[in-house]
């Protein structure tokens, strides 16, 4: 499928392909592609000091992380994939979608990097991922911090979305060319989808959620992501996790609905929650200033980094 891709930058035209990134597109000058675990990957790597981990959710890339990643890169080495199937990273077979396949397949890139990270924090899905990794012992952080995460079994309509009905609709490949055509026709379907996560994202950000959603094989991982996700298993294993977990949740969150990180603290009392007040789905963009203070702060709290000077 990767093949199929024939990028421009212009987002009215062909949507991006794995081989290129795209001139305009949020920090390339840090792009590269790397092989690991049979895919090639795309990563974003900046800054220097100690390994800084961030990871996207469902159906974003790493451009999600891009405001916070560029001002941590002063005090951290900043490593920021496309998570398989997602932006310019290959797509995997159905394996390599399902939750503990990804988080294989992330750790075989960090493995190929060289690096042990030495804090993570991950965005919706993006801390199911890294919550997996670290409870199958393929990664150690100090902490993790889960942004609106994703880490247990969704209620209501989202939940909904992975019944067997729609996990049967979401591996149809016409499902996704269908969906990626009508974002290509009809822009406004991508702004909608953002406005009901209750954030507000500006036009420059929705373009690159437009950008990516007209790419039938983006569309097709994350509806494979849906497809093959298992959240029962990762909520079982959940009071195991061996360090510290940081909630921070945007009180405004429509997606992963703030009551959900009270669920959490249920499994895993030790868990700590930052509300982000008035705050959607995708907080970190919002406000990248604040969610790059918090997780420094996090990190000075660990003696990581030193702590911020005043000003």
């Amino acid at each position: 499928m990767a093949g199929c891709r024939t990028g421009h930058a212009d987002s009215r035209e062909a949507p991006p392909r794995w081989e290129h990134v795209p001139p305009s597109w949020p920090l390339r000058e840090h792009s590269r592609f790397v092989e690991a675990a049979g895919l090639r990957w795309h990563v974003q790597i900046l800054g220097g000091g100690p390994p800084l981990l961030l990871v996207h959710g469902t159906g974003a890339s790493a451009h999600s992380w891009a405001g916070p990643a560029r001002l941590l890169s002063a005090h951290f080495q900043t490593i920021v994939p496309d998570l398989p199937g997602h932006g310019f990273t290959a797509l995997p077979s159905a394996s390599g979608m399902s939750l503990p396949g990804m988080a294989a397949g992330l750790a075989a890139l960090l493995e190929r990097l060289g690096v042990a990270p030495a804090l993570v924090a991950g965005h919706s899905a993006g801390a199911a991922v890294l919550a997996r990794m670290a409870l199958d012992a393929r990664i150690a952080p100090r902490s993790l911090l889960s942004f609106n995460g994703a880490l247990l079994p969704l209620r209501g309509v989202a939940g909904q979305l992975f019944s067997p009905l729609a996990k049967l609709v979401a591996t149809s490949d016409a499902t996704a060319r269908l969906f990626a055509w009508r974002v290509r026709r009809d822009p406004a379907v991508i702004r909608r989808m953002l406005d009901a996560t209750g954030s507000t994202i500006d036009e420059a950000g929705a373009d690159l959620y437009r950008r990516l959603a007209g790419d039938p094989d983006h569309v097709a991982a994350a509806l494979g992501m849906m497809a093959n996700w298992d959240l029962e298993a990762l909520a079982r294993d959940l009071p195991r996790l061996p360090m510290p977990l940081v909630l921070v949740v945007g009180t405004n969150d429509r997606t992963v609905r703030p009551s959900e990180a009270r669920r959490i603290q249920a499994v895993l009392p030790t868990a700590r929650l930052i509300p982000m007040p008035s705050l959607g789905h995708l907080a970190h963009e919002e406000r990248p200033a604040d969610a790059a203070e918090l997780i420094h702060r996090v990190a000075a709290e660990l003696s990581i980094v030193a702590a911020a000077t005043p000003t």
